[in-house]
């Protein structure tokens, strides 16, 4: 396995728009434990394909307390989703160390490929309900910061190309 780049925001790679996985076979199966590496190492629970500059549909997850039980999700799509809608706070691993309350679906239900490539559903709600939304945004070309006020975008995108810039020159 191998820990991949993760793009940061605002790099414009982050809003291309994923295909659909044609087969599930081992290149597909690596990139997802491959992904599921990259998460874990980066205190993520969730990561979509996008965010490694692969665009597919792929996303990992685990939303477990125990961190422990990783799923990978293939072709997802939101079958259903509550009415109810809950605000939290969210994150994102490439908008590091920024924090803000965005407003989502308090459950919804995902069909999707497993890593066999077989057909299963999967309801969600709390945390796993909110990182499936956040995660399926990044494969339309969605990065939760767009859900904020376009004064807090703008700050956002400057202080990360500002630490972009610092980090180049070391």
């Amino acid at each position: 396995m191998a820990r991949l780049t993760i793009l940061r925001y605002p790099d414009p790679r982050l809003h291309k728009i994923a295909a659909p996985v044609a087969a599930v076979d081992d290149k597909i199966r690596r990139l997802a434990d491959d992904m599921v590496e990259t998460m874990m190492a980066a205190d993520g629970v969730g990561l979509a394909a996008t965010q490694v500059d692969v665009h597919l549909r792929l996303i990992v997850m685990d939303a477990s307390e125990t961190r422990d039980h990783p799923i990978v999700l293939i072709n997802p799509e939101i079958i259903a989703r509550s009415e109810e809608m809950r605000v939290a706070e969210e994150g994102c691993l490439s908008v590091p160390q920024i924090y803000d309350q965005v407003e989502r679906h308090a459950r919804v239900t995902v069909r999707a490929l497993d890593r066999a490539g077989e057909t299963f559903e999967m309801e969600a709600e709390g945390l796993a309900a909110i990182c499936v939304q956040h995660e399926m945004d990044h494969l339309v070309g969605k990065v939760f910061v767009e859900y904020l006020s376009s004064l807090k975008r703008d700050r956002i995108r400057t202080k990360m190309l500002k630490k972009t810039r610092e980090e180049q020159r070391g």
